[in-house]
């Protein structure tokens, strides 16, 4: 029996290296998302459209995401105040954010909420574009786009924010 469990310890130590190996190697691989958001709003003034994707990598802090962006009203308030309706051209990434924390609306009734960077959320400094500033940003401000639902406190789904503007729903896709 002895002689058993001695010959057996190998081929389970040989196994859990596989596995912690395994699981090691998926976590830190890319993360790709995309998504489309029409109408993001909550805030007194503004809204704005935000489409794009990219790939992200939480454990080496790597983003790579870009895409449409345009204020189809006039933001009044945050990092986009100023942004007027009609304005806006792209966006792309700054940096990778662990976490954030965020409000939908700014209501000083609406709980602080917190949003962290995993394999269905993404948190991004970004910076916005206007078509007038040419490669200079005009904006920078936080972002978040999730699979998930990111303010279950509110009535629907809210899986896209932006810093000062407000909350939508959208179509994210996230993928490892």
């Amino acid at each position: 029996m002895k002689m058993k469990i001695i010959a057996l310890v190998p081929a389970v130590l040989v196994a859990a290296v596989l596995l912690t190996a395994a699981t090691a190697s998926a976590a830190r691989g890319n993360i790709g998302f995309g998504f489309n958001a029409t109408n993001i709003s909550g805030f007194p003034t503004g809204a704005a459209r935000l489409t794009g994707g990219g790939s992200f990598n939480s454990v080496t802090g790597m983003a790579k995401s870009a895409g449409g962006f345009r204020c189809t009203s006039d933001v009044g308030q945050g990092p986009l105040a100023g942004c007027l309706a009609g304005e806006g051209v792209r966006w792309d990434t700054v940096e990778l954010l662990r976490s954030t924390t965020f409000k939908c609306t700014g209501s000083a009734s609406e709980p602080l909420k917190t949003a962290i960077t995993d394999e269905n959320t993404v948190v991004l400094l970004a910076d916005f574009y206007r078509a007038g500033d040419g490669i200079d940003e005009s904006f920078t401000a936080q972002m978040i786009v999730s699979a998930d639902d990111i303010a279950p406190d509110l009535a629907g789904i809210q899986n896209v924010w932006i810093q000062g503007v407000g909350c939508t729903p959208a179509i994210a896709n996230f993928s490892s």
